[in-house]
């Protein structure tokens, strides 16, 4: 019986996994979240590059134009991603679709983000709004896992334009981001 030689190494599976590593607990938010009532915001973990599906099950794999597909199935579009994580090392720019705009908007995890990222981010939605008055195209917002820096993000704007509708004011409801709840009271 003659021995066959693996396909990969061990010594280049462990190369493979400490070159691109999984973010901590990526797996465990799910991809997208939905659009948040009354806006044009939709929040996500962020999409990882074709290099790291090496490190995932088929049913944890999501990349860039996973994003698009899986939004276009709901009969949404995207029209611009703001990008909040503090690395370029996720995905590609390039690896977009070219219709849509991408802001990367570097911002430190487990800190408050500071005045110049919120004024950073405040411009660059109204500056998208004000060029898509006549469409519906969403904004996608991601850090890491589309929780804490795309939630606080979001949540400040709304906090500082005023957009709270009544339904959501911080009087009568909370809102919901990814499968999590924000307490507005």
């Amino acid at each position: 019986m003659a021995l066959q030689r693996p396909k990969q190494s061990c010594r280049e599976d462990m190369y493979s996994e400490r070159k691109n590593p999984i973010p901590d607990r990526w797996t465990d938010y799910t991809a997208v979240g939905k659009r948040i009532p009354g806006t044009r915001f939709i929040a996500f973990k962020v999409p990882l590059k074709q290099s790291f599906r090496y490190n995932l099950t088929p049913s944890d794999v999501f990349g860039p134009f996973d994003l698009v597909r899986i939004l276009e199935e709901e009969g949404q579009q995207l029209g611009l991603i703001i990008d909040l994580t503090n690395t370029t090392r996720y995905y590609n720019v390039e690896d977009l679709p070219n219709t849509l705009y991408h802001l990367k908007i570097s911002t430190v995890g487990h800190e408050v983000p500071n005045d110049a990222t919120i004024l950073s981010f405040k411009k660059a939605v109204r500056h998208f709004l004000h060029g898509n008055e006549n469409n519906e195209k969403l904004i996608g917002v991601h850090c890491t896992h589309g929780l804490n820096r795309t939630g606080y993000l979001i949540c400040r704007y709304f906090y500082l334009n005023a957009l709270i509708s009544s339904k959501y004011s911080m009087n009568q409801g909370d809102i919901q981001l990814r499968g999590r709840t924000i307490l507005m009271t």
